[in-house]
């Protein structure tokens, strides 16, 4: 009996408070949808270990400060954009967007508005963590240059994160391909005068290491620095006397030679 008392109740009300009890419900069932939907996508980002992932990120970080989290903005993007169609849909019943072809534009293009918001998101936090991992990777090597690599790459990423964001929105594919293929020129263009030093050290240190003129133990004298050889990599020698360490670029070596001390 109770649901032919509410159909009867409906059927009592005019047309405008119809659609208005409609457009409510809409917007309840949205909210509902909605916070079931960041619910999930929490849950599934924690059991994925994304919230691990993102720890220690400048991104994490400035989410923290804001008392949330990357996971939870996640989440609550996703709810957002089930309660943002339920709006629409809802302001539609009521006539707040009197046409329909309006309704239908606006809601094809909330997905690519939530797809090019979730990238530029997802490309924040990744080039924050690949710039940490690089960091973390090449901290061994103490060449002024290799700082410039994680930068690089951070920016690199965002780039490219912010590209496919526009071609969601619609912007021109070959606008897009013109401003990758300027960015990937001014790149490695730009890139090769940065590294240019660190490119010739490695290649020094290559051909030190093979050659091996001199070994971990060795005292040596390099460009007037005099000490025990404690470290040979691809980039540097490391050379350590009275407590001191000096740090010595490979093309240095190279360059300059060295002369290896023997028992005195």
């Amino acid at each position: 009996m109770y649901p032919l008392q509410v159909r009867s109740w409906f059927e009592s009300l005019s047309a405008p408070e119809q659609n208005l009890f409609i457009a409510v419900v809409i917007l309840l069932a949205g909210l509902v949808v909605g916070s079931i939907a960041a619910f999930s996508v929490r849950r599934v980002l924690v059991a994925a270990g994304v919230d691990e992932t993102v720890e220690g990120t400048p991104f994490e970080r400035t989410a923290r400060q804001l008392g949330s989290s990357t996971v939870q903005l996640l989440a609550q993007l996703s709810g957002l954009f089930v309660f943002a169609v339920a709006a629409l849909y809802a302001a539609r019943t009521i006539g707040l967007v009197p046409e329909p072809a309006l309704v239908e534009t606006i809601g094809r293009f909330l997905p690519r508005l939530f797809v090019a918001v979730l990238v530029v998101l997802v490309g924040l936090v990744v080039a924050d963590k690949a710039e940490l991992v690089v960091d973390e990777r090449l901290k061994s090597i103490k060449l002024p240059e290799v700082t410039v690599v994680s930068t690089l790459l951070k920016i690199s990423l965002l780039y490219v994160a912010v590209l496919i964001a526009l071609s969601q929105l619609g912007v021109a594919t070959g606008a897009l391909l013109i401003l990758l293929a300027a960015y990937a020129f001014g790149l490695f263009f730009l890139g090769g005068l940065a590294f240019k030093d660190l490119l010739s050290s490695a290649a020094a240190g290559i051909y030190l290491l093979m050659s091996e003129p001199y070994a971990i133990g060795d005292e040596v004298e390099i460009d007037g620095h005099r000490g025990i050889v404690q470290e040979i990599d691809v980039f540097v020698t490391h050379v350590e006397r009275d407590g001191e360490e000096y740090i010595l670029p490979n093309r240095k070596v190279l360059r300059e030679g060295a002369v290896r001390i023997r028992g005195e």
